[in-house]
């Protein structure tokens, strides 16, 4: 299809990238591109580093002007919010009044932050960070000595801690699990993020549960709040930040039929089980090779972008390109990190740096390496990312070597 009116929701980086790739591909109909928020298509990482820190402006974060979106032929609506999805009709009916008809529709609404249930989370101070609006907002608390509770040890409260320090804030972390990044690091990832973060400073309570936030008392040394952990300690805050993790708008879809499961269930193409109707990003679940071909949802920078693209093949019926291997950085206290493939559970291969904080992990199965994650080393995830691709044999104990030079690996990949 190449004539056709395509309708994309959610103009976040997914959605951004269909109507670019799109254009590029050939796409000659129609594009309409709505967005919730009223900036063009813009990145997130940054929102939880130089943004907040101030370093950086939000326009910086800015993938698709609103001159390259008309250059694009793209007719972009911010502030612009879908309500229902009429999949008999095909329109989609907007908050403002009115509907949109569509040939094809994708749906690129990303997610939002899971909401924290205690009393008192909805208190002036609480904050989350998802939009540039947020990010905005945290950033002007976080000052120098403000007493600052993050709720949640996952990337993004780990983020924030680390920006937090920066700026001078006194930092505790409260975590319901033992370790930090539970859900998507491995236990050696954790334990390295565990040291990282308590050098610079930061409290950590893991095995902790927050009961309630409450408004400051004599007890909270004259702070604003006071966060109750499930054992009867409150600790005083001058501000709360709740990153607790995400949840997908699928909302519009399930109440459209279309099959969900914390997601949007497609293939890695984005189709859905309806011929006129995508999904790709933060909301898609989709069968990948890194699981086994089981469902999963990504939520990172490189997902969005590719399999964004991928979207715009299928939509043209093209020829789809192979899925990367999953892709994640993260940039605190001074140290970037970098995962490639999906790290297991199990004892990696270490491949020693010069000091704490430069450093490798690979992990490998059947002599094929599946994984890797690098601290300070980002040329190991440039070469690890090639050779899973590849699925070439590799030498463990090359790998281990610190002084070996991996680029060898590569000459298989290119024979």
């Amino acid at each position: 299809m190449t004539a056709g009116t395509v309708v994309i929701v959610g103009a976040g980086q997914a959605g951004g990238q269909v109507a670019h790739s799109l254009r590029r591909l050939g796409h000659a109909g129609p594009l309409i591109l709505l967005g919730a928020e009223p900036h063009p298509p813009h990145e997130r990482p940054p929102l939880s580093k130089a943004v907040l820190l101030g370093e950086a402006e939000p326009a910086s974060t800015h993938l698709l002007t609103p001159a390259a979106l008309a250059d694009l032929q793209v007719d972009f609506r911010p502030d612009t919010t879908v309500t229902a999805l009429n999949r008999t009709a095909q329109t989609v009916a907007l908050a403002s009044g009115g509907r949109l008809a569509y040939d094809r529709v994708v749906l690129a609404t990303g997610c939002r932050p899971r909401p924290l249930r205690v009393p008192g989370c909805c208190r002036p101070g609480v904050h989350m960070l998802r939009t540039i609006g947020d990010s905005l907002a945290l950033g002007r608390t976080l000052t120098d000595g403000a007493r600052t509770v993050i709720i949640g040890g996952g990337w993004i409260g780990l983020e924030v801690a680390a920006a937090a320090r920066k700026r001078g804030a006194s930092v505790t972390v409260v975590e319901r699990a033992d370790r930090l990044c539970m859900r998507a690091a491995p236990p050696a990832l954790s334990d390295y993020l565990h040291d990282l973060h308590t050098r610079h400073g930061v409290d950590l309570r893991l095995d902790a549960a927050v009961s309630a936030i409450r408004c400051g008392d004599a007890e909270a040394g004259g702070a604003a709040l006071s966060v109750v952990l499930g054992d009867g300690i409150a600790l005083p805050a001058d501000l709360v930040v709740v990153g607790i993790g995400a949840v997908a708008n699928d909302d519009l879809a399930a109440a459209a039929g279309l099959d969900c499961a914390d997601g949007i269930i497609t293939d890695a193409a984005g189709r859905t089980e309806d011929p006129a109707v995508f999904a790709c990003g933060d909301v898609a679940v989709y069968p990948h090779p890194a699981w086994g071909g089981l469902p999963v949802r990504l939520e990172s920078w490189a997902n969005a972008r590719e399999q964004a693209i991928a979207c715009a093949h299928a939509l043209l019926g093209q020829p789809v390109p192979a899925p990367e291997p999953p892709w994640f950085w993260s940039d605190q206290h001074g140290v970037n990190i970098q995962i490639v493939g999906r790290p297991g559970q199990g004892a990696p291969v270490h491949r020693a740096g010069d000091g704490p904080d430069r450093f490798s992990l690979f992990w490998l199965t059947d002599d094929r390496l599946t994984a890797a994650i690098a601290v300070n080393q980002p040329m190991d995830v440039k070469i690890a990312k090639r050779l899973i691709a590849a699925d070439t044999p590799v030498d463990a104990a090359v790998l281990a070597d610190a002084g070996a030079n991996l680029r060898g690996l590569l000459k298989r990949v290119a024979a």
